[in-house]
């Protein structure tokens, strides 16, 4: 039985930590707002409404907060900077989440706030306390209209930013989530309407915020939700000024299994191995920037970054190379049929093509790079055993942190590293041709065989070409016929418990760390990077074997 939405919530004690945080300073906001209202009295006659008035206030008032809390979590270039120092403090890792916590706050708060003025609204033309009806209140005044547009922007952005829109039309998702910066001016001038006064009329003047702190009895929010729309936007120039520093796409490689690799040259590109980045091609698109991991080590020359082809823009891009879907499935025959190589191009599986500009008149096109940004695989020299596991194209990070730490290895620079475990799991055959070359170059390089262990495992059904190969090439071979490595590809999906529990058995029985003694707890990060519902899985089997001797973490890919 997996954890129940209480225990995940209420029994976990950072996310209990958040909970108590986050909800308490609503309702604590709520309630003051309720409060500062009703108690004024400056504002006798709008509290003749009752109510309505106080709840309305106090909704607003929330509103206010997460209007300037949302865009916190979208300042990366800040959360790269302080993360490797305050990851302690908060999950920085978590950035995309928080900023969806805070837009369903929004959208309850917002249904409170705007059901509440509704019955202002009535409530003001039945009492007649102005002169004004509910009719002009909604759609001729500051805070009725800017109210009303906000509402218009929220419905458009929340319904395309929902998983499955997102994943059939990122452009839709992408283009109205930019909808932001209109409504963050109607949050700013919202007030302007003067809703909240001491007098009959309102009272207007030419300056912003074109109303009088003297009669206009606001909370002046806008003042503190202001600023981290300013760094925010700040930020945002910051980053196209970045982006359009010298990048050059200096080749582009093509795996038999299906994969692009694009190698770009960027002097000023700084990163650590297992960040990653935005992409963006204005052949294709001149807005869209599209995030992608780096598979290049720091060591490399170059920034690389593998893409599937398996949407429009990144089938786009690959018709614009030359090498889209139907290039790509002529070179994976041998892979399909589990053969070590293809007769007719005679290229080994985990072997790759580069593009000959020359060959196929192709010119390659302009790129543009954003980042780099964190993400939580950074910290694997951190502890003493890293686990990494990838699923699919979700192996990409872990590319370039095997390469750096081939580097590191060389260099005797492994800090508290002692061993690395890499998990790799596919759902066909040709999905190993990806890093098949690069695996087999840190395999041959391991000097400690137990350092590093390679487990690969294939979920897809065996075919007939497959399983004949299997059978005359496995029995007594040195390497695995279908990764041509070492390591021995495994069938079917791993059993997440079962692998916990033997390495937590091994760590304990002083046979997985040589010469660590068992009063000395040892810390295993898992990282991370796939689909949500094998990352619960995994998340549970690390929580279930956490003990006094051995702590298991879970850090998960996030973009």
């Amino acid at each position: 039985m997996g954890e129940s939405w209480f225990q995940r919530e209420f029994l976990v004690p950072r996310r209990l930590a958040f909970n108590v945080l986050f909800y308490g300073s609503h309702i604590a906001l709520f309630a003051y707002g309720w409060y500062s209202q009703q108690t004024n009295q400056r504002l006798a006659g709008l509290n003749s409404l009752k109510f309505s008035v106080w709840t309305s206030r106090g909704a607003g008032l929330v509103l206010a907060y997460d209007g300037g809390l949302i865009l916190v979590p979208m300042l990366r270039n800040i959360i790269r900077v302080v993360r490797p120092k305050l990851s302690w403090l908060f999950p920085a890792d978590e950035n995309i989440w928080f900023h969806r916590q805070v837009a369903y706050s929004m959208a309850f708060w917002a249904m409170v706030h705007t059901t509440a003025h509704y019955v202002n609204f009535i409530n003001v033309e039945r009492t007649q306390i102005r002169k004004q009806t509910a009719l002009q209140i909604h759609y001729t005044q500051p805070g009725g209209i800017t109210g009303h547009f906000m509402l218009l922007i929220m419905m458009v952005m929340y319904t395309t930013a929902h998983h499955k829109i997102r994943k059939q039309c990122f452009e839709a998702f992408w283009y109205t989530h930019h909808l932001a910066f209109f409504f963050m001016l109607g949050l700013y001038t919202h007030a302007t309407g003067c809703f909240v006064r001491d007098s009959v009329d309102p009272d207007y003047i030419a300056t912003f915020p074109f109303y009088s702190t003297e009669h206009c009895i606001g909370y002046l929010s806008w003042r503190f939700t202001i600023w981290p729309g300013i760094i925010y936007f700040g930020e945002r120039i910051w980053r196209e000024i970045r982006a359009r520093k010298a990048t050059r796409l200096s080749k582009v490689l093509v795996h038999p299994s299906g994969a692009m690799e694009l190698r770009i040259a960027k002097p000023s590109f700084k990163y650590v191995a297992g960040q990653w980045l935005f992409i963006q091609i204005p052949e294709l698109s001149r807005y869209q920037w599209h995030p992608f991991t780096i598979t290049s080590a720091p060591e490399d020359p170059y920034v690389s970054v593998h893409i599937r082809q398996v949407g429009d823009w990144t089938r786009g891009l690959g018709e614009r190379l030359g090498v889209g879907p139907n290039v790509v499935a002529s070179m994976t025959q041998a892979a399909m049929k589990g053969a070590e190589k293809d007769e007719k191009s005679g290229l080994l599986r985990g072997d790759f093509v580069e593009l000959d500009q020359s060959a196929v008149s192709i010119t390659l096109p302009q790129v543009r790079i954003d980042g780099p940004y964190g993400a939580p695989a950074e910290d694997v020299f951190n502890c003493e055993v890293a686990v990494l596991i990838g699923a699919g194209i979700g192996v990409t990070p872990f590319a370039s942190i095997l390469k750096h730490i081939w580097f590191m290895q060389k260099r005797g620079k492994l800090g508290s590293l002692r061993r690395v475990e890499f998990f790799w799991i596919c759902r066909d055959a040709p999905s190993f041709g990806w890093f098949q070359s690069l695996l087999h170059q840190v395999e041959a390089a391991q000097a400690d065989p137990n350092f590093l262990r390679i487990n690969i495992y294939l979920t897809q059904k065996i075919g007939e070409d497959m399983l004949w190969n299997l059978a005359v090439n496995d029995p007594g071979a040195d390497y695995d016929p279908l990764t041509l490595l070492r390591s021995r590809t495994m069938f079917g999906r791993p059993n997440w418990k079962d692998v916990y529990a033997r390495m937590k058995q091994a760590i304990e029985g002083g046979q997985y760390l040589p010469g660590s003694s068992s009063q000395l707890k040892t810390r295993v990060a898992t990282y991370f990077c796939g689909p949500g519902v094998l990352a619960k899985s995994i998340k549970q089997a690390c929580d279930y074997h956490t003990g006094s001797n051995v702590e298991f973490s879970f850090a998960k890919e996030h973009f």
